[in-house]
């Protein structure tokens, strides 16, 4: 990898693991936790990061040559923070861009920005999700089952240690099985996720993800990576130990109605075809080929074989497509990454690194209403909560002025969908009207959410010891 003399040299054995690379693990867990003593809890977080490998470690960036068994990642609320008793933790984030997670996910301001609302208010949130006790949210990622139950199994006699920290939940999810019931990306909605992310400067990427065939410009890594950089438009969080190399995430719960989902698709059928429809919604096939580069077949022309995301991402919008008859300007990927479509806004400065995993058994459209939750699990990484994750949510997923669409046309997956003004508009062709779509309902409901602090490895050893 070659750095530019204007990108920064990344400390990427300082760097939490999860904020520059995905693990392509199959199970993962998160554990939600409350401080009960601040003393005993420092302790535990010293452990993590005390290099002592009889008991889990905190996984960082540095690239390794065997892939673990297991990768280990923390994250602290503001609440978590203050109740570990350290420093000045109101005037090490008292910069305005660090506002909304010092108000918290379930604050009341926060929360109708993203849409969280009626069933999906803070107050329904499960798993201790939602209330001031939510401090730390502890994610392992495991290969199998046997090890995240035996990683589990050593952490949760941590967490008892001097009675450090009480477990108030902790939400599972892992791989939904393909059709041949391999491990896959596939999530409850049919579509393989996770293809296209940010390409972020001074950041080696993984052949095919992000792609190198990806148009799209690099991201400076001071919008994901806390640095000291003239250009950042934030301060770091002070003393620079406790905030140089961190980030923030916004963890979300997302509940998928699969029948709702489904059942739409097939009700409207005398308008369009239900996997061509469920294509338009989403911007992409459920394989994942992208409409912009084939808008009739689920398909690439020539074929692919083998099958790899990295084409999957050698598209524009502008010239290619720009008035969305092949892909609709109201979709789903065209609203969460709007490339470089004519929008109000600048799309690189609001990119989102996603990590995700499906919780739930999977969807079996013989027994539809079974009463199982399922849905994903999700953590959306940047440095400005307020700048690239509430913006999107806000005034890209739940709002269509943006793109000059109506604004009760929200994004039809993921928005905050009312049967009484939600809308979707799918352009055909210059002399053919639109198929209109109307009265379709929520599809993703919000259980649970947490502003969290993704500090660096010395900020975890300055915590523990202070």
């Amino acid at each position: 990898m070659t750095i530019s003399k204007n990108q920064t040299q990344l400390d990427f054995s300082d760097i939490q693991g999860y904020i520059v690379r995905g693990y392509n693990m199959d199970f993962a867990r998160h554990f939600v936790l409350q401080v009960q003593d601040a003393k005993a809890a420092k302790k535990f977080i010293g452990n993590l990061v005390n290099g002592n490998q009889s008991i889990p470690q905190i996984t960082t960036a540095a690239l390794w040559d065997v892939k673990p068994s297991y990768c280990l990642n923390i994250g602290f609320t503001f609440e978590g923070l203050k109740s570990l008793q350290f420093g000045n933790v109101d005037q090490s984030f008292s910069d305005k861009h660090y506002l909304s997670f010092k108000k918290g996910a379930n604050h009341p301001e926060i929360a109708s920005k993203l849409g969280d609302v009626g069933e999906s208010s803070p107050e329904n949130w499960k798993g201790g999700l939602g209330t001031s006790n939510t401090h730390i949210l502890l994610s392992l990622y495991a290969q199998d089952s046997e090890v995240l139950e035996k990683q589990s199994d050593q952490l949760r006699i941590l967490f008892q240690e001097e009675q450090a920290l009480k477990e108030l939940s902790c939400l599972d999810g892992a791989k939904l099985p393909d059709e041949q019931g391999k491990p896959s990306d596939i999530i409850h909605f049919g579509y393989n996720d996770g293809i296209s992310q940010p390409k972020i400067e001074g950041v080696p990427s993984k052949a095919g993800l992000p792609s190198s065939l990806d148009p799209q410009p690099a991201i400076p890594a001071y919008d994901f990576i806390l640095l000291d950089e003239p250009k950042a438009p934030y301060y770091v969080p002070t003393p620079d130990k406790l905030g140089l190399n961190g980030s923030f995430a916004a963890f979300r719960v997302m509940e998928q109605d699969v029948a709702g989902f489904e059942k739409f698709l097939q009700e409207q059928k005398d308008k369009i075809e239900p996997e061509k429809l469920a294509a338009k919604m989403c911007g992409r096939w459920r394989n994942g080929v992208p409409l912009v580069l084939s808008p009739d077949a689920d398909q690439l022309s020539p074929p692919e074989k083998p099958i790899t995301y990295e084409q999957f991402n050698n598209f524009n919008y502008l010239q290619e497509d720009p008035k969305g008859y092949k892909c609709p300007i109201g979709s789903h990927i065209r609203r969460t990454n709007p490339r470089d479509a004519n929008i109000k806004g600048v799309t690189k400065i609001h990119r989102l690194l996603r990590r995700g995993m499906p919780y739930g058994p999977a969807y079996n459209p013989n027994c539809p209403n079974d009463g199982y939750e399922r849905g994903l699990l999700g953590l959306f990484i940047c440095v400005s909560l307020d700048r690239q994750f509430e913006f999107v949510m806000e005034e890209w997923v739940n709002k269509g002025k943006f793109a000059t669409l109506p604004d009760n046309a929200q994004d039809p997956l993921l928005g905050v969908n009312d049967s009484n003004q939600s809308q979707f508009d799918i352009p055909v062709s210059p002399d053919q009207p639109s198929i209109k779509l109307t009265s379709f309902e929520r599809f993703v409901k919000t259980k649970g959410g947490a502003y969290c602090f993704l500090p660096s490895i010395t900020a975890l050893q300055y915590i523990a010891s202070n």
